[in-house]
């Protein structure tokens, strides 16, 4: 009797745990409709599905096809998380088949998320890359194309490659395709050798001069210039030096809207006020950080200074694929890096081949050349007047 006693608290210690898991995901879904409650706003998850999930959280893993009640919870709760990253999550952690559309779905609404890139992954997984053609044809073909690139999935590189030249697909596209490509060392090779043969149409030829005259390996960068060379400013003058630019007084409404054109593209890399990408350092208090001197040498040289933790990094995986970006993190086992679109992409220590930090900045060189002088300084009179709140 003894023995049976000192071994029942080892046995329920493990069960009771279970049970109360089980309970927590069965019972608060029981009293509240767990499907339809939040399918009005689909991107939410409220505060009690996102305990529902938390209960999930402790059951990654089991087998749903052994318990039925449990299969039922969890098919309800996937239901109430359509459209936000948890439902990615569920889907990944049960092992769930038959939600690629829905997968697809939320990653073409959000093609540089995460969580989006991983939907994709998991959506052609189970519809197989054979329907990728298919993809690129849809209304959705940009975020396809974006989907692709983020993906760092080497054999769907060839689908981007044979856009470039079809005259028979929207430009927009085809476009996506050019700077998907211009991203990768591969990629950026490809557009300068059709350049070289004269084989890179009229129509996407702007595109790769600007992307490629922006590319970080500076070979390829070098050759840009040579081979796809950006247009001239404005007015073709040379700039003034920045001794005299420091004088000048510029329209500060006018050079956010510089800031925040596709031309400049500065909201691509930075964050103003909570809007922009999270790649570069955050600008909202630049202005109270750097002088207008300062402003003019980051621009004109961005090589220059460096800030510590935004040093570009160019990673190579065995299997051939290539990570380029800033690494957020490391421990003993990965890298964590995130490319100049805001994607954040993992790699495992043992899967990579080779490592390189680059001396160049991930901010675009010459990018003076995209604007007129009057145009750079009113863009800088505009980074000049984001300054910390008064007290």
């Amino acid at each position: 009797m003894s023995a049976a006693r000192n071994a029942t608290p080892l046995l329920s210690n493990y069960w009771l745990h279970k049970i109360a898991v089980l309970k927590a995901v069965l019972s608060l879904g029981a009293a509240a409709a767990l499907v339809g409650q939040t399918i009005a706003q689909p991107a939410r998850v409220d505060d009690q599905t996102a305990l529902q999930i938390e209960a999930l959280n402790r059951l990654k893993g089991t087998d749903l096809e052994s318990n039925e009640a449990l299969k039922s919870a969890v098919l309800r709760i996937l239901e109430k998380t359509r459209g936000t990253p948890q439902f990615v999550e569920i889907v990944r952690d049960f092992d769930l088949q038959g939600h690629s559309a829905a997968l697809l779905d939320y990653a073409v609404r959000y093609p540089n998320e995460s969580s989006a890139i991983e939907a994709f992954r998991m959506a052609l997984r189970e519809k197989g890359t054979n329907t990728i053609r298919a993809l690129i044809d849809s209304t959705d073909a940009v975020a396809i194309v974006q989907l692709i690139g983020n993906s760092k999935d080497k054999d769907l590189q060839p689908h981007l490659k044979s856009l470039v030249q079809d005259s028979s697909k929207p430009l927009p596209t085809r476009n996506a395709a050019v700077q998907t490509l211009a991203r990768t060392e591969d990629g950026a090779r490809y557009l300068l050798d059709l350049a070289r043969e004269e084989k890179l149409p009229a129509d996407v030829r702007l595109t790769a001069s600007s992307e490629l005259n922006l590319a970080p390996w500076p070979e390829i960068k070098k050759a840009a210039m040579e081979i796809l060379p950006l247009p001239q400013s404005q007015n073709a003058e040379p700039l003034p030096p920045v001794s005299e630019l420091v004088k000048r007084t510029g329209n500060a409404a006018r050079g956010r809207e510089i800031y925040e054109s596709a031309t400049a593209a500065c909201s691509s890399c930075h964050i103003v006020n909570g809007k922009g990408t999270d790649v570069g350092p955050q600008l909202s208090e630049i202005g109270s950080k750097l002088g207008k001197d300062a402003l003019y040498q980051a621009i004109l040289n961005p090589s220059s200074g460096i800030s510590f933790g935004f040093e570009a990094w160019n990673i190579e995986l065995k299997n051939g694929d290539e990570l380029f970006g800033l690494i957020t993190s490391e421990t003993a086992e990965e890298l964590t890096v995130k490319s100049q679109t805001g994607v954040v992409s993992k790699a495992k220590k043992s899967e990579i081949a080779r490592r390189q930090k680059l001396t160049t900045s991930l901010m675009p060189l010459d990018l003076q050349l995209t604007m007129s002088a009057q145009d750079l300084v009113d863009l800088i009179e505009f980074l000049s007047s984001l300054k910390k709140a008064a007290p």
